[in-house]
């Protein structure tokens, strides 16, 4: 009797410093584990990765164990889109969109030290009400302010893993078509492929960061991930 297994694909994309998006790693693995992406990163490394400033991500406890073993040199920012959904754990099903709504505009500011102030009146505004999303909030959100090393420009491409939504959503989409593959190389073949195919319009398109502002900056103060 045939035996259907499940696959879990790890994707690697980033941005080099011509500020064009690239496609680094697409692999597929028995489960989406720290080992799983240690040995993705670290065959990321022995190809010549170098340089890292910060990784983005959401909030897999395996990925970010073998970011901080493999990449360590590197920042690591929480998908704060991620983050904002978690928070609707720690709330009642129905009510606090106002809260949400105004947690959402933190992110908005300019500074982190803006962004630390917005949040202090807003746990001020909402402890009483919602006192166990102002613990959960107040305890991890600094995972989620990384971005704000960046310089300004850059702050709303690299504060959430949105640069990866659509690979992610055209990869599900045609995986789903096939169902069910014959062996994992024919998986691994067309999600390489897919990964090819977007990352040829990735080489067309406008940049999607200007580095020399990121230059500039490190021009002035230590680089990303370096103590000040």
């Amino acid at each position: 009797m045939p035996v259907v297994r499940g696959q879990a694909v790890l994707v690697a994309i980033g941005i080099n410093w011509e500020g064009r998006r690239c496609v680094l790693a697409v692999e597929l693995a028995q489960r989406e584990r720290a080992t799983s992406w240690k040995e993705l990163l670290e065959g990321l490394k022995g190809r010549g990765l170098r340089g890292v400033r910060l990784v983005v991500s959401d909030d897999h406890a395996g990925l970010k164990r073998a970011v901080r073993e493999v990449l360590g040199e590197a920042l690591w920012q929480r998908c704060y889109v991620h983050f904002l959904r978690n928070a609707l754990d720690y709330l009642p099903r129905r009510g606090g969109d106002d809260c949400l709504t105004e947690l959402r505009g933190i992110y908005e500011r300019r500074t982190a030290a803006e962004a630390r102030q917005d949040l202090k009146a807003w746990l001020g505004r909402w402890q009483g009400r919602y006192s166990r999303l102002c613990q959960w909030v107040e305890e991890n959100i600094e995972e989620t302010l990384s971005f704000y090393a960046l310089p300004l420009a850059h702050h709303t491409h690299l504060k959430s893993t949105n640069m990866l939504e659509r690979l992610n959503e055209e990869i599900k989409r045609r995986t789903l078509v096939v169902r069910i593959f014959p062996n994992a190389a024919s998986c691994l073949r067309l999600v390489r492929a897919l990964a090819v195919e977007i990352r040829e319009d990735w080489i067309e398109a406008t940049r999607y960061l200007d580095m020399d502002l990121l230059r500039e900056q490190e021009k002035s103060r230590p680089r990303l991930g370096e103590a000040a």
